[in-house]
């Protein structure tokens, strides 16, 4: 799934404009956009993630096992809750196919109009690798692990509206650590990743 912001001339467009943070704003900037480079170049990543999707009427928790290899499918295994635990999501292309004990079923495109839980690390990739790089921040420090927190928006919406991804990164080994989608402010899909490995 690619939205409409998330585009090669937007890279280009990011490349222009200043960003957020202080004193530190042009080295989170440079930093920004090294990663930026090191993940679009990413062959491969692993993960396990805890996943919240927060509906409003109702919030589901997962655990997923993260498996991605370019040009080929994204895989994420379920591993909890216990009751779906086996349940595997091959993302390829915005198309998704569910699979269980062998059995593999096809659904089509994914929903642009919501977000489904199962869609939302490919559009975090994506804003990493594609988005607008509205602001870059460095944080932590003393007893916290320093982190570059990153926020990506459509340029051409206000604040608080249309989507809006912010993704903070280990500043020694670039590795995600965890992700937030909105949609119009309101916090629907949080992911903390553990074990994050790229190559």
């Amino acid at each position: 799934m690619r939205h409409r912001w998330m585009c090669a001339p937007m890279i280009a467009l990011c490349l222009l404009l200043p960003s957020c943070g202080g004193e530190t704003g042009n080295e989170a900037e440079q930093l920004a956009l090294d990663i930026r480079t090191e993940y679009l170049a990413m062959q491969s990543c692993a993960a396990h993630v805890e996943l919240t999707a927060d509906y409003g009427q109702r919030v589901y928790t997962y655990g997923l096992d993260l498996s991605y290899a370019r040009e080929e499918e994204m895989t994420l295994t379920i591993t909890e809750p216990e009751h779906i635990a086996g349940i595997m999501a091959h993302i390829r292309e915005g198309e998704t196919t569910l699979e269980y004990e062998g059995v593999r079923v096809e659904t089509g495109p994914l929903n642009e109009a919501g977000l489904s839980p199962m869609n939302a690390l490919p559009v975090l990739l994506t804003g990493i690798q594609e988005g607008f790089l509205a602001e870059s921040v460095l944080e932590g420090g003393g007893e916290e692990p320093e982190t570059l927190h990153i926020t990506i928006r459509d340029p051409e919406a206000e604040v608080g509206s249309g989507t809006e991804l912010q993704i903070w990164f280990d500043l020694a080994t670039h590795a995600m650590l965890r992700g937030e989608i909105s949609q119009d402010g309101f916090t629907v899909v949080q992911c903390v990743l553990s074990g994050f490995s790229m190559t």
